[in-house]
């Protein structure tokens, strides 16, 4: 392959500005990820993060800035892209069951005026079966565990059959058992070639969890292989030396600088 033939950035950002009342919450973000990445996006309360993806989705207004996605316009490839929203977003006394909510994820690729057929309903239930909600299937939505709605949510991104997928802390509030099953479907679509883009808080995860990081405080502190970023004087810069976060995560740095030298010898 020559090098004006290298393939596309699977998600591009440049100079993204979001304001709300003219006040700047994200400011001049500029960073390239490659595809087939696990990113994780990660910053202290406050930081935009989940500004970021709505951003970048195109779901809130950019102040200044572009967003690309595959080399082009990311309106231009939305039938591409799927996202899980923070389960907080999300009106769980609506009347809908579990596999009407995983068909929704089908839209995207049948059109608005289209109902689901056979083939959709097949490809929803292998969805189920992946996260272990198929039994669910005719459950009300509301009648479920917060880690089961979780599931039938990320089922929903898959029936969608997506190239980049935005996560708004996909393993908020489950338990260990769910956040198990997530991180490993998370990984297997990104053997497949998908980019994952997930927001997330616990700091000790990070480095078992994500092969690149965004990290971000309004601004874009740096973006990189996890191996590189997560360190002691990038979290510093994006926690403001808070010393409860620089405590939390010093062991895990410790274990991987010993991993590491263990590794060399």
């Amino acid at each position: 392959m020559s090098e004006t033939s290298q393939p596309s950035p699977a998600l591009e950002v440049h100079d993204l500005t979001v304001a709300y009342h003219k006040k700047p919450v994200l400011w001049g973000v500029d960073f390239e990820i490659p595809a087939g990445k696990l990113v994780g996006i990660i910053g202290p309360n406050g930081a935009g993060k989940s500004t970021l993806i709505k951003a970048a989705m195109g779901l809130l207004p950019l102040s200044s800035g572009w967003v690309e996605a595959f080399g082009r316009p990311l309106k231009e490839v939305r039938d591409r892209v799927g996202y899980v929203p923070q389960r907080e977003e999300i009106d769980w006394d609506f009347p809908v069951n579990v596999m009407d909510v995983v068909l929704m994820g089908r839209y995207g690729k049948l059109g608005w005026l289209k109902r689901p057929g056979k083939a959709d309903r097949e490809i929803a239930r292998a969805c189920l079966e992946k996260v272990r909600m198929l039994p669910f299937a005719d459950r009300q939505i509301a009648n479920l565990s917060g880690g089961q709605q979780q599931r039938v949510f990320l089922a929903r991104a898959l029936a969608q059959e997506s190239d980049l997928y935005f996560m708004d802390e996909p393993f908020a509030g489950v338990d260990a058992a769910t956040e198990d099953a997530i991180i490993a479907l998370l990984r297997e679509l990104c053997s497949q070639g998908k980019t994952l883009f997930v927001v997330h808080h616990d700091l000790a995860s990070v480095p078992d969890y994500f092969d690149w990081l965004v990290l971000l405080n309004l601004r874009l502190v740096a973006s990189g292989p996890t191996s590189e970023v997560f360190t002691p004087e990038m979290l510093a810069k994006t926690y403001g030396g808070q010393l409860t976060v620089m405590t939390e995560v010093a062991e895990v740095l410790r274990r991987n600088e010993a991993l590491a030298r263990e590794e060399s010898h």
